[in-house]
């Protein structure tokens, strides 16, 4: 075994000794005390187990076996623990308390008879093993009330009469209901928002009283919701918007102007800028409560997401005044950001002899002309050392890539035509994008790379977003090492190189659907998707009838003097989560592709638009671009290709890839943040369209790409900071289709892995075989 998977070995083995450890961690205890190691609640049906346990405290839990080891490891002495110096690492023992154990009975019993369950009874067993405690609630619930009538109450006519148009939709209270007292609060809360809604700015939760009537037979009770007026007085008022005043300054006051820009825009919107540096448009264009309208909490709620949404503001407070009884003035106090910043960031990456960084820097200016319109330049800088190269450090660079990306966001649609989109389900963007890229592998390749777009960003509700970009521009310039490209045509590989070593312009269209993508965050129940359709060169295609464009040698037309690009491509990424509760969930993922080239350049699609397998927010086992494709295996190459190819020669059209993840927590805290873990399984290839001489068993076929596909599976740890995620993962392979029959089943090898390793070096030198391939990364995968 090389040394990775040693670490691997070893590190199960220890925490093998760590729960082996915590096995015997009673052994601290003092006579007469026990460790609770077991906790259980019987008798309740599962739906209400998950929260009945929340009523059991910490303390009558088990212990995270890892977390009580660290502290007993570190409390531990003289065969007791410390009572002076105690160290706060781990989590101390949760030692059984009697007391507690009654106090959590009554509790349940609480719980259920909120629940319904009025005569439910509640027991406690309590079981010693030595310095062990297993400790058995038991219900007996009994028959649970329901619901006979409900009865509403409401003292004022213009709200029963809101209530009775509204009312039936999603209501939480209704007869034949098992009595369920978080109904109750879910009901209360629906009517307060309700009436905002309406234009009672003044109603509170409190205004709702519930009388609820157990004394009737067959376990039934009758309820009266009751909805008072405000003390004095005989009517809600009802509230609509008169004035409203934006006030935008900076919380330090040397920053300000001692004279506000003061400007008067249409439904009596008064600004006053002290800060002079914006335009009032574009934030009254997202203001959603207009001089007339009734309030609604609604709107004040949007008003909140889009005004943080322009990115402009680090503060946006919203408050309202009388001006008289039934009308409100709104006053929108706005304090900014800094209105440039500047980010950098950095990785490393290491496998197969193969190391190197890249490092970013990204500056933001966010109010370039006044309209809080954004400028963000990146620039990134990665490069990778081969240690299997002769010479220096600076002699062992295998690829550097140097790109400047410049973006303008608009925080509108810029259309010659009106279109009706007010903001509501999301804060329409139009981007302006200019990319330039510089890379150069080490005696093989040289690329030069420029796109700009046009692009459009909106939501039609909620949860589905649309991005159309009617425009992109591209224009590449990729050339190969004269030395290997002329190796490759003595090969027969002529084709590849052709298709390589001259420029490319583009011209096309792009368009992406999302659905739910708001939701990824979340843990619930919901399905993610994403389609994305990437066409180029159409209109070119259509010219090329009318104009007489040139053709170079190769029979192509002709633009400014180079090829023009003429493809499809399609690919979708279809996800459903699965909610389990606490932080449990299961995410199974399907994502195919495919890209084809035609017209006018039919022979092979270019490298940018290729799919690729492995990395890491795909099959995990392989390093990316090292998968496939198909059943190709490098050892048809010589060494001198194998070492020139790499991320060359293993690309396709046609992408299959999928993965099932179950994501968990360990630790609730760890150095301030969340410990999460998953185990996985990916799956996948990719496949080039039709046989091509670089990549023998490379082609797609419906009969074989079942049995090409690649399977790899592993574990990872996520440390959760709230606002980001850092990512540790370990993917193992199970079945690598670059071999024949049985072969491809090489988790088979991992035990006998130095004399399979020895093998495969001596058939595919340089390349190395790694059974598991470490991934680190910032966020989840998918």
């Amino acid at each position: 075994m090389d040394k990775r998977d040693c670490l691997f070995v070893y590190a199960s083995i220890l925490l093998l000794l760590i729960l082996f450890a915590s096995c015997r961690s009673t052994r601290l205890l003092e006579e007469g005390q026990a460790l609770v190691t077991k906790t259980e609640i019987e008798g309740i049906e599962p739906r209400l187990t998950e929260q009945a346990k929340a009523y059991i405290p910490p303390d009558l839990r088990p212990n995270s076996r890892i977390n009580l080891f660290i502290y007993n490891l570190a409390n531990a002495r003289k065969g007791r623990y410390r009572t002076k110096n105690i160290r706060n690492v781990g989590e101390p023992p949760h030692v059984l308390d009697s007391a507690l154990v009654d106090f959590s009975t009554q509790q349940i019993n609480r719980y259920l008879a909120s629940k319904g369950y009025f005569n439910a009874e509640v027991s406690n067993n309590i079981v010693l093993k030595g310095k062990r405690a297993h400790i058995y609630f038991h219900a007996n619930l009994g028959v649970p009330y329901t619901v006979r009538n409900v009865d509403v109450n409401i003292a004022d006519p213009q709200l029963a009469q809101v209530y009775a148009e509204h009312g039936v939709i999603g209501r939480k209270v209704r007869p034949a209901m098992r009595y369920d007292a978080d109904s109750l609060v879910a009901e209360r809360e629906r009517i307060y928002h309700l009436m905002r809604q309406q234009g009672y700015y003044e109603y509170l939760r409190q205004y709702m009283r519930v009388d609820v009537d157990t004394s009737l037979r067959r376990n039934q009770a009758d309820l009266k919701l009751i909805l008072d007026n405000p003390e004095g007085q005989a009517a809600h008022t009802k509230f609509t918007i008169d004035s409203s005043f934006v006030i935008i300054q900076h919380s330090r006051d040397d920053l300000n102007h001692v004279m506000p820009k003061k400007m008067v825009l249409d439904n009596q919107v008064y600004v006053e800028d002290y800060t002079g540096r914006f335009h009032p448009a574009p934030i009254a264009r997202y203001l959603f409560h207009h001089h007339g309208d009734a309030y609604n909490v609604d709107l004040e709620n949007l008003t909140y997401d889009r005004l943080y949404e322009l990115n402009g503001f680090r503060s946006v407070k919203i408050a309202y005044s009388k001006p008289d009884s039934n009308r409100l003035n709104v006053y929108y106090e706005l304090t900014p950001r800094p209105y440039m910043a500047n980010q950098i960031e950095g990785e490393y990456t290491f496998n197969s002899g193969m190391s190197g960084f890249n490092v970013g820097n990204t500056f933001t200016h966010r109010n370039l002309f006044g309209g809080l319109e954004q400028l963000e330049v990146k620039l990134r800088y990665g490069v990778l050392f081969d240690s299997r190269l002769p010479g220096n450090l600076l002699d062992r660079v295998f690829n550097n890539d140097f790109q400047v990306g410049v973006n303008i966001t608009v925080p509108r649609l810029l259309t010659p035509f009106s279109v009706p989109l007010g903001g509501r389900n999301g804060l329409p963007r139009t981007i302006f994008s200019a990319n330039i890229q510089a890379f150069d592998q080490f005696q093989t390749y040289s690329n030069r790379y420029f796109s700009g777009t046009l692009s459009y960003n909106w939501s039609d509700t909620r949860y589905k977003h649309h991005t159309l970009t009617p425009l992109v521009l591209e224009y590449r310039y990729g050339q190969l090492n004269e030395e290997f490209a002329q190796r490759l045509i003595d090969q027969g590989f002529l084709l590849y190189v052709r298709s390589n070593n001259r420029a490319y312009f583009g011209l096309g269209s792009q368009y992406v659907y999302t659905l739910n993508a708001v939701r990824l965050s979340r843990l619930e129940d919901f399905i993610y998707f994403r389609g994305a359709l990437d066409l180029s060169g159409n209109l070119l295609g259509v010219a090329s009838q009318v104009i007489d464009f040139q053709r170079n040698v190769d029979g192509e037309k002709e633009v400014f003097g180079v090829p023009y690009l003429q493809y499809a491509k399609a690919e979708t990424d279809l996800r459903y989560y699965r909610y389990f509760g606490g932080d449990r969930q299961l995410i199974v993922r399907l994502n195919p592709g495919i890209a084809v080239p035609y017209g006018n350049n039919s022979s092979l699609l270019i490298f940018e638009k290729s799919f690729f397998g492995g990395g890491m927010n795909g099959i995990r086992a392989w390093q990316a671009r090292t998968l496939g494709p198909g059943n190709y295996n490098r050892q048809v190459l010589d060494p001198g290709l194998r070492l020139n190819l790499r991320n060359l020669d293993q690309l396709g059209e046609v992408k299959l890839e999928g993965n099932v993840e179950y994501r968990f927590k360990v630790l609730n805290d760890l150095f301030g943040a969340k410990l999460k873990a998953a185990t996985f399984a990916d799956f996948g290839n990719v496949w080039r369209i039709r046989e091509n001489e670089l990549n023998p068993g490379g082609e797609f076929r419906f009969d074989k790409f079942l049995g090409q596909m690649a399977i790899g599976t592993g574990v990872g740890l996520r440390f959760d900071r709230g606002y980001f995620v850092i990512r540790l993962d370990a993917g193992l392979k199970v079945r690598d289709p670059q071999f024949d029959g049985a072969n491809q089943w090489v988790i088979t090898e991992l035990f006998n892995s130095r004399e399979f390793k020895e093998q495969y070096r001596i058939t595919n030198a340089p390349d190395r075989y790694n059974f598991v391939q470490y991934n680190f990364g910032i966020g989840m995968p998918f």
